[in-house]
């Protein structure tokens, strides 16, 4: 007798299992969006029963690592959007630096393979060369902290990277875009939920949560919003993607200063 015969919900029994394996909890998610992502990515892989793969997923890692690929959203690139970047390096970044004391904290919250993270480095070693700067990247995916911190990128990665910041903070060999060691002195990355997550109050100076929360149910994404908050420092910044926006700033501490930037009330 199958899962909807009997009242029940395969999805819902398959995300529960997925979670089971790998702690990823795809019920967070946008329901339609992810169901319709699943099962097209499972159809190409020759199965048709959200139960039966659930099953191979907990038998076989090569499966289970193609099967993440595909649901976790790992779409990132160095100096992605580039108008964010010139706001952070020409505006955000010296004030964080005279305000905080010549120290700047950052945190990549959903960093993905780090292409985030040694941006705001790159740009941190531009505008503020004296300050002290210290950068966390936090991803669910632990392969992507992994190739995060080597620090190796793709011509494609850096296909909107400015040719003179990536001449001087990168290397280009074998055929890819190597961080040198003074960008890797300035982050770390660390293995982390975000939907789990909770930061230590004022703990950062800035946080990036770019190209996230698009997928998340609404009541996911305001909690969420409201813990990057938390993490804040007084007069800190909060930067989301181009096309995101907070729902209720002043709920959570924020004031907007642009389309993308919120900064945290004193």
């Amino acid at each position: 007798m199958s899962a909807h015969a009997i009242g029940r919900d395969d999805y819902v029994d398959f995300c529960a299992a997925v979670r089971r394996v790998c702690g990823i909890d795809l019920l967070q998610y946008k329901r339609n969006q992810m169901e319709r992502r699943i099962r097209s990515f499972m159809t190409t892989r020759g199965a048709t029963d959200l139960t039966a793969y659930a099953a191979l997923l907990g038998r076989e890692a090569t499966e289970l690592d193609a099967f993440l690929d595909r649901v976790t959203i790992n779409v990132s690139q160095l100096w992605r959007n580039p108008e964010q970047w010139d706001v952070l390096e020409q505006r955000i970044l010296p004030d964080l630096a005279e305000t905080g004391a010549g120290r700047v904290r950052a945190w990549s919250a959903g960093s993905s393979y780090g292409a985030e993270a040694y941006t705001v480095a790159a740009c941190c070693a531009r505008a503020v060369p004296r300050a002290q700067v210290s950068i966390l990247g936090t991803d669910i995916d632990k392969r992507m902290v992994e190739r995060a911190r080597r620090g190796v990128f793709t011509a494609e990665d850096a296909r909107d990277a400015p040719p003179h910041a990536l001449a001087r903070h990168f290397d280009f060999t074998d055929g890819a875009w190597h961080a040198r060691e003074e960008l890797k002195r300035m982050v770390r990355f660390e293995v982390g939920d975000l939907l789990r997550v909770d930061p230590r109050a004022a703990a950062f100076d800035l946080v990036l949560c770019r190209n996230t929360v698009i997928y998340f149910t609404e009541d996911v994404r305001d909690d969420l919003h409201g813990r990057l908050a938390k993490a804040i420092r007084p007069g800190g910044r909060l930067i989301v993607g181009a096309t995101e926006r907070v729902a209720d700033p002043a709920a959570h501490g924020l004031e907007p200063e642009s389309p993308f930037v919120y900064r945290k009330a004193a």
